[in-house]
């Protein structure tokens, strides 16, 4: 049994070393990549407060692929390019989006998310996937979260191509 939990009042930088660190735990032995992204998603759901939706989309083909998530039934497939999900792993770049509804071609899956959070799952070279975060709150992610997600990208691309 595992049992990871965010220390109170952590300063972010702290926050994200401990989010890693259980990740690392979760991921390090298992060669499984769904039940990797399915723990992934429950221990971001877990640790990170404010969202409504936390989980992943896979690359397959010329669209993004629903994968392992934790909140209201998403959207299956996303074209490469479109809404969030898509710019993100169109331009191979993390997309930090405080007001959804201020983005052009945002895709709604769920009506109250306010803002995003998508950071590419970057593997050889190539995006393989994506970690989206939905918040209801506006303006909910900054620079120092998508730092955060972004070592946690990095951390287990790997582990779920």
């Amino acid at each position: 049994m595992y049992e990871f939990a965010p220390a109170p009042g952590q300063a972010k930088p702290e926050f994200y070393a401990d989010l890693l660190a259980a990740a690392d735990a979760l991921t390090a032995d298992e060669p499984d990549r769904v039940a990797n992204m399915a723990n992934l998603a429950a221990l971001i759901w877990q640790f990170v407060p404010a969202l409504n939706w936390a989980g992943f989309y896979r690359v397959i083909g010329d669209e993004l692929v629903l994968g392992p998530f934790i909140g209201k039934p998403a959207c299956i497939r996303i074209a490469i390019g479109q809404g969030v999900c898509g710019t993100a792993a169109q331009s191979g770049h993390t997309q930090t989006v405080a007001d959804v509804h201020a983005f052009p071609g945002h895709i709604a899956c769920d009506a109250a998310s306010a803002s995003e959070l998508v950071v590419p799952l970057v593997h050889e070279g190539k995006v393989v996937g994506v970690i989206d975060l939905d918040s209801p709150d506006r303006a909910r992610f900054d620079a120092e979260d998508a730092a955060g997600i972004e070592a946690l990208a990095a951390l287990v691309a790997g582990r779920i191509a």
